[in-house]
């Protein structure tokens, strides 16, 4: 009988991400190996730490939703209390005759004390406290403002109307004889930072025309350099005066 030759093929490691031959020894050789065995256990180090942060996400999960539910059971509770002794306030204004419903506003309103009701909330509101508040603080503003308040003796004298009455005669006889309204009339300037240009004094002119009058002195570097300039202009002018023609024609 013949024989054939069949190809083994390879196998992929996944701890090592390579490839081996397909046989017993070579896989045997493989898992014996230092490295396979390091991240064999690489790999199991990792599996235990995302199990460990799973397990961790899944408590904080279940104790957030046990957080939650606590506190919405207490603000049900608080609710179904708050409700309850509107109904029981609601229900004893309706039997009071005091107590007047507005069906445009949803308030009650008691004339004899001037306080609102909300049957919603279970505040109270007037016009002297000017915020809602609760049942027994309108009732004690309430009584604190119905109590007559003592007046001192001292108070109820009459202001003196002497003062003011000669202060109103004396205006009214300012406005009778000026059109005007009175005060007092500013003559300086409205700036103060300003400089104002007023003409010069006689005294003033006189020494100026003074000191005009007085003979410079002159130095003889001051009076060389006049002479030297006038000497200068000089042929200037006898240089040009031929070529211009002026001065024979004028002649």
């Amino acid at each position: 009988m013949t024989e054939y030759w069949v190809s083994q093929g390879n196998k992929w490691c996944d701890f090592c991400k390579i490839f081996i031959s397909n046989n017993p020894s070579s896989i045997r050789n493989h898992e014996l190996g230092q490295r396979h065995k390091e991240n064999v256990a690489q790999r199991l180090t990792t599996m235990r730490k995302e199990s460990a942060a799973k397990e961790k996400e899944k408590k904080e999960a279940a104790r957030a939703l046990e957080q939650i539910e606590a506190k919405a059971k207490r603000s049900y509770q608080k609710d179904v209390a708050s409700f309850e002794a509107r109904d029981s306030n609601a229900q004893a204004l309706d039997g009071e005759e005091d107590w007047d419903y507005d069906s445009s506003s949803r308030y009650y309103y008691n004339q004899s004390n001037g306080l609102y009701y909300d049957p919603k909330s279970g505040f109270y509101y007037s016009d002297a406290i000017g915020r809602w508040v609760t049942r027994e603080e309108a009732y004690s503003k309430v009584q604190a403002s119905s109590k007559p308040k003592s007046i001192d003796p001292s108070l109820k004298r009459p202001f003196p109307t002497s003062g003011a009455a000669t202060v109103v005669d004396t205006r009214s006889a300012a406005k009778s004889k000026n059109e005007t309204a009175p005060g007092p009339v500013v003559s300086a300037s409205l700036n103060p930072m300003r400089s104002v240009k007023s003409s010069q004094s006689s005294l003033a002119v006189k020494r100026k025309r003074q000191d005009e009058k007085k003979p410079k002195t002159i130095s003889k570097e001051e009076e060389a350099a006049l002479k030297a300039r006038e000497a200068a202009k000089k042929r200037v002018e006898k240089r040009e005066k031929p070529l211009l023609g002026l001065y024979n024609g004028s002649r």
